[in-house]
């Protein structure tokens, strides 16, 4: 299987940039990864910007989620094999929830198990992150306000989705979306079939799908979600996950692998107890 962060990259790779944040003179800034280095990056990369001096080795580098959005917005049963092991019928619209901003983290960055909850599962996706504002977007327009994609993990106490008539409770804890390693600017819309989504649990495949397999695809989420609500620069959409879905333990290490983009890989730590900060 290939992945940047290997060395192999797949498809017209040559022609991808992986953007970085990270900590520059105790500060968040940009980077752009130029073979094993990050290199600083001058400007916003949703708008213009220049390459400059040599920063950091990119195995040594703590990276922080390569975006700050106003609000992640994600979609359930998107592939039709999750919607069958989770035995609901596949809706005719898509269907929408929402993250908050505190619950994304970056890679490396402990997933922390909730103690309300007594099963937390990983879910694998594609993640779009929007570089321009927009609203009423038409699909055969909607891939040119994407800045880029980076992999998503739609972490989510599975007790408490079933317990609650929304998902508020069991999809919004701090830690359960991180996101990474990097964002990935250039892949092309025709492109977006080619990537298979695959989650590993220490070192195991638990999930395997391509965006060919989602019901709705990722130019018809953004036409879908900007006719409801004006979509910002950063805001997230997660796309869904294939099927396969599973629980997630203390001492646990989640991948999450988009072809062509990256690993995002997480360790799972100890539930919080009460007055605990993350």
């Amino acid at each position: 299987m290939k992945s940047l962060e290997s060395g192999s990259e797949a498809g017209s790779s040559a022609t991808l940039t992986r953007v970085v944040r990270l900590v520059i003179d105790k500060k968040p800034g940009w980077g752009v990864v130029v073979g094993d280095t990050i290199r600083r990056l001058s400007g916003h990369p949703f708008i213009a910007w220049e390459v400059g001096e040599p920063l950091k080795d990119v195995q040594r580098a703590s990276l922080l989620p390569p975006t700050e959005p106003s609000k992640v917005v994600c979609v359930g049963l998107n592939y039709k094999a999750h919607a069958e092991e989770s035995h609901a019928e596949i809706p005719d619209e898509a269907l929408l929830f929402f993250k908050p901003p505190s619950a994304v983290i970056g890679p490396g960055v402990p997933i922390v198990l909730p103690p309300q909850s007594a099963r937390v599962d990983y879910e694998a996706e594609l993640a779009l992150v929007i570089g321009t504002r927009c609203r009423n977007v038409a699909p055969r327009d909607a891939w040119s306000y994407v800045a880029g994609v980076t992999c998503g993990n739609d972490v989510t106490a599975r007790d408490l989705q079933a317990a609650d008539d929304q998902w508020t409770r069991a999809k919004g804890f701090d830690t359960f979306c991180p996101l990474g390693p990097w964002l990935v600017m250039g892949i092309s819309e025709s492109g977006l079939e080619e990537l298979r989504v695959v989650c590993r649990v220490n070192g195991e495949v638990r999930q395997e799908g391509w965006v060919s397999d989602m019901v709705f695809s990722p130019t018809e989420l953004i036409a879908y979600v900007s006719s409801i609500m004006t979509l910002e620069p950063g805001d997230v959409i997660m796309t869904g996950t294939p099927e396969g879905v599973g629980p997630l333990g203390q001492g646990d290490v989640v991948e999450v692998e988009v072809e062509s983009v990256g690993i995002l890989r997480n360790p799972v730590a100890a539930p919080m107890t009460r007055g605990d900060t993350v």
